[in-house]
């Protein structure tokens, strides 16, 4: 769950995926197609240059597993030997979030000595205080939704008391769940070999850091390549007072101490959408207030206004825009949480609000203090620490530092725990001497309300502005959940996708969904564009019927390209 996504609008490199492996080939018929974008995670069972040199069937089944695992296991039983070049070791990463684990594990597999640096807990904000206990709150509330709603659970033919709720079994929910993910990655590092060092990181100078309690304790530790992976912290603007009782930030909020009648919400994005959902659920009304003249603001404006309709309108929502919070003092003594509105383009006095408790989510700050950045001479923009497009640091003088890397939203480029990861793969893709540069428009995100909201690639002003000046056409077309046989057999027809594509070509420049899991039907886009994959060949791809991957189906099904470009023919089997 994060509030802020940036993307770069230039091209992608395409990237040649590698082949099977040898090994691999002579127990399966695996062969992975050529001259593929690559932009997912693993990929060691394609690593073989042998392959070209065997004769393989066109028949297409899976590849065996035991290459891989040899590989995994050959990484661990070497991580405790020296590094090559007389380093500690071949990489070492500082935090282990979401982006530092999955960096750590993909950089064992590759056979390199990997220590991570953390100096809190394993996890980092995502696991801890992020996307993990906000779903399993999440998943509270939609269930406490639907079992609310009498219309609905009666056109099943089914009756139900009234529903409650355990204020502590639910905060419950998401702490343990928090707790076993936290355990999951800290025993995956460690059964794979990676040292776990317990302090906070800082870097001497080039290629040398220390780690520990910041005294004369601290172990000093040398390394070929380095990841900075520090993540972010809750951005609380000027005159908020946050007191963590009655002023919360996203940290606070989900440890659900208690369950205010009446919270305002500072900013619609992720975090505040995906809050309001909790609170409603659970009895509370809600007040956004949004500096912009439009709620959701980071959405395709066409989605936003279908959310706004079903997630808002009819919930108990009120809403401020074109206001800022210029203060906000936290309750005491018997009085309510004052919150000063200004008009956020002129600055004049625009009223105040009172309620029980204010959550403030105006997004992420990122968290690079005390790194020893000035030791090699980096500065920060607002905080971020500058890279280019391969996550290679920048330097005062604008020339890359070498053997420095930085991933996920300390580098800002998209704050989202699944980028981090796939940056922080694609750093040690590098530093294993393959080029790899990841395809940010290929990322999805997510917005886990009832119903849900997804997406990738660009809103369709991004996509209108990309084309007026690279000079081709842009078609839109879309399709309801309402004709989608399986989403109204869960009697939740309510949304709709949205396919944002070149005409000439058949290039998918965007797709958006609002609808019953959307969240996880948005995948099959986000490949299609890591893959470079055209419509004029995912049209012809199946889908099981009855399911809601069908309302993807039927999106690609429905777009006009006129290209006359041929299209890959399979193998008939």
């Amino acid at each position: 769950m994060q509030s802020a996504i940036s993307l770069s609008l230039s091209s992608p490199s395409p990237i040649t995926r590698s082949d099977c492996t040898a090994a691999a080939a002579a127990n399966a018929y695996l062969c992975t197609p050529r001259s593929l974008r690559f932009c997912g995670l693993r990929r060691e069972v394609f690593e073989s240059k042998s392959f070209n040199s065997l004769s393989v069937s066109t028949r297409l089944v899976p590849c065996s597993r035991d290459s891989s695992f040899k590989k995994v296991y050959a990484a661990l039983q070497s991580n405790g030997k020296p590094s090559k070049g007389g380093f500690d070791y071949d990489l070492v990463i500082i935090g282990a979030g979401v982006g530092g684990h999955g960096a750590a594990l993909h950089a064992v597999e590759k056979g390199l000595k990997t220590a991570i640096i953390e100096g809190d807990v394993v996890g980092g904000t995502c696991v801890n205080r992020g996307c993990v206990p906000s779903k399993a709150l999440l998943a509270v509330s939609g269930r406490m939704r639907e079992l609310q709603n009498e219309h609905h659970m009666k056109s099943f033919g089914l009756q139900v008391a009234a529903a409650g709720y355990d204020r502590q079994g639910v905060a419950n929910h998401a702490n343990n769940l928090a707790s076993k993910i936290r355990s999951n990655l800290t025993n995956s590092m460690k059964a794979l070999g990676v040292d776990i060092l317990t302090g906070t990181g800082t870097i001497l100078g080039p290629q040398k850091l220390k780690f520990g309690k910041g005294d004369s304790g601290d172990t000093i530790i040398t390394a070929k390549d380095i990841i900075i992976a520090t993540g972010s912290v809750p951005l609380v603007p000027k005159g908020i007072e946050v007191d963590g009782k009655s002023v919360i930030t996203s940290d606070h909020a989900l440890k659900l101490e208690f369950v205010p009648e009446w919270i305002a919400i500072v900013g619609s994005g992720y975090i505040g959408l995906e809050f309001s959902d909790v609170y409603t659920a659970l009895g509370s009304e809600v007040t956004f207030i949004e500096a912009l003249d439009q709620l959701m603001p980071g959405f395709d404006p066409e989605i936003g206004k279908l959310a706004q309709r079903v997630l808002i309108n009819p919930r108990k929502i009120d809403y401020h825009t074109g206001v800022f919070a210029s203060k906000i003092t936290p309750a005491k003594d018997g009085k309510p949480v004052i919150i000063e509105l200004i008009d956020a383009k002129t600055k004049e006095p625009k009223g105040t609000v009172e309620v029980d408790a204010a959550l403030i989510a105006t997004g992420r700050a990122p968290f690079t203090q005390g790194l020893g950045l000035e030791n090699i001479n980096i500065q920060t923009q607002r905080g971020f620490v500058p890279v280019d497009e391969r996550m290679r640091v920048i330097d005062a003088n604008g020339k890359l530092v070498p053997h420095l890397y930085c991933i996920g939203d300390a580098n800002g480029k998209m704050m989202l725990a699944h980028a981090a990861s796939a940056q922080g793969i694609s750093v040690v893709e590098q530093v294993s001497g393959k080029d790899h540069v990841l395809n940010h428009l290929s990322i999805p995100a997510a917005c886990f309300t009832h119903p849900e909201i997804s997406m990738v690639g660009l809103t369709e002003p991004q996509a209108r502005e990309k084309a007026e000046k690279e000079g081709f056409e842009v078609s839109i077309t879309k399709t309801s959940f309402k004709a989608n046989t399986k989403a109204l057999a869960e009697n939740e027809g309510e949304g709709i996708a949205k396919l944002i594509y070149r005409p000439d070509t058949g290039e998918i420049l965007g797709v958006h969904i609002f609808g019953l899991h959307a969240a996880d039907l948005i995948h099959e886009a986000s490949n299609a564009i890591a893959m470079g994959t055209r419509i004029q060949d995912i049209k012809f791809a199946v889908h099981a019927h009855p399911t809601l991957s069908e309302v993807l189906d039927e999106l690609f099904k429905s777009a006009k390209v006129i290209s006359s470009s041929p299209v890959a023919q399979p193998a008939a089997v």
